[in-house]
């Protein structure tokens, strides 16, 4: 049986797949997932190494967020050129300028020389998410896009069950700047395999320009502001729980809290993005922020390996929920011709999200304690839930829109 049906749009035939798992959207998927295991294994180290090299916790909160101010300066290249050029070539680049940034995190041995790499981490990751969730999305049936990107989100899930204990395993055993270089090994493997997706580019109408428009999809603001609060206190697991469990006495053992967050969103994922694609996303988001919460209120009175394996558990449900369905209602609420502009606009959110929320939890840390720190970063959950309940029937409008009918 044929894995895509021809649709007529204007003067050319389009084939628009009619089942997930075709041919493009796996090559995709091994992409993006060789990317995150990169990503997953040198974002738990960055804040570590920081730490160890004597950084006070806000000096840590800025190296480990200092990608997404480049991320955002470059986002404004970056939408326009995958909404006008070939997609492929494009991720291609971006994932050799990470694994640069990588190598450069083994070469350093100073703070500024680490802030450096990370800078130019947030250059090669403005066109590389934005980028492989915008080709993800040309390669999934229109009217099974949550469960799609719920499947596709499940690279990142893999990564973060193996990513960071990899991560923090070799660099007890071979130390930092071994570490460093095999994420970057790992990254040129991720070029390498983007480098055989077979994506039909069509030449644009429009030739290359920056606009604000061509930028930023408007339709797609709203949940990007919801992105934007979620990933302001995600991003604070990263940045901050090996730092907290090592002074709770569960430094050794903690990288299972991503490898039980990891294995409960493989079970869960799929059927929350069939859940999103049946029910709507109004009634996925609503009890997924409340689970959020809950799992940072445990962690803030975590005091043992126990209660950490807990939250984690719990988180699954929360962010792990939240964030593909948030990427679900961006990518539909947006023309097939500006999904590159949707897609940024997400990663605007997501990027703003771990630009401040790092910086903002730093300073909490530095003047309450972490404990503290973790219990008033639920504040931005409330915020989110508050946006969903204002404006759940534009939400749930949007997600249940066909590719037809935007």
């Amino acid at each position: 049986m044929s894995s895509s049906i021809a649709l007529k749009t204007g003067k050319t035939e389009e084939k628009v797949p009619d089942k997930i798992w075709n041919a493009s959207f796996i090559s995709v998927f091994i992409a993006n997932m060789l990317m995150f295991m990169g990503q997953q294994m040198m974002n738990t180290l960055v804040a570590k190494y920081a730490n160890h090299l004597g950084a006070a916790p806000i000096i840590v909160g800025l190296v480990t967020s200092a990608f997404a101010y480049t991320a955002l300066i470059f986002k404004i290249f970056a939408a326009p050129a995958i909404d006008t050029f070939n997609k492929r070539y494009i991720l291609v680049c971006a994932m050799l300028v990470m694994a640069a940034s990588y190598a450069g995190y083994s070469f350093s041995g100073s703070i500024p020389v680490l802030l450096a790499s990370r800078l130019l981490q947030g250059a090669g990751q403005a066109f590389s998410a934005t980028c492989c969730l915008a080709l993800a999305t040309d390669t999934l049936p229109p009217d099974r896009l949550g469960t799609g990107i719920s499947y596709f989100s499940l690279a990142q899930v893999i990564c973060q069950s193996i990513g960071p204990t990899i991560g923090l395993s070799l660099s007890r055993t071979i130390g930092y700047h071994y570490t460093f270089m095999i994420g970057a090994v790992t990254m040129c493997l991720a070029a390498v395999a983007a480098s055989r997706i077979r994506n039909k580019h069509v030449k644009a109408v429009k030739r290359y320009s920056i606009s604000l428009d061509s930028i930023i999809a408007k339709e797609a603001i709203l949940p990007a502001v919801l992105m934007f609060l979620l990933c302001m206190v995600y991003y604070n697991i990263t940045t901050f729980l090996v730092i907290y469990a090592e002074e709770r006495g569960c430094g050794m053992n903690i990288g299972y809290f991503f490898t039980v967050y990891a294995v409960t969103l493989l079970v869960t994922r799929p059927v929350i993005g069939r859940f999103g694609d049946k029910h709507g996303l109004v009634k996925i988001f609503i009890p997924a922020m409340f689970f959020f919460a809950l799992a940072f209120l445990l962690i803030s009175f975590a005091t043992n390996i126990w209660m950490f394996l807990l939250a984690a558990f719990v988180s699954a449900f929360g962010y792990g929920a939240c964030q593909p369905s948030v990427q679900t209602l961006c990518m539909k609420c947006v023309p097939k011709e500006k999904r590159g502009a949707g897609s940024s606009t997400n990663y605007i959110g997501q990027d703003l999200g771990n630009l401040v929320g790092p910086l903002i939890a730093g300073s909490l840390a530095g003047r309450f304690g972490y404990a503290a720190m973790w219990r008033i970063m639920i504040i931005p959950v409330a915020l989110a839930l508050l946006i969903v309940l204002v404006f759940r029937n534009r939400i749930h409008s949007a997600g249940q829109a066909k590719e037809e009918a935007v």
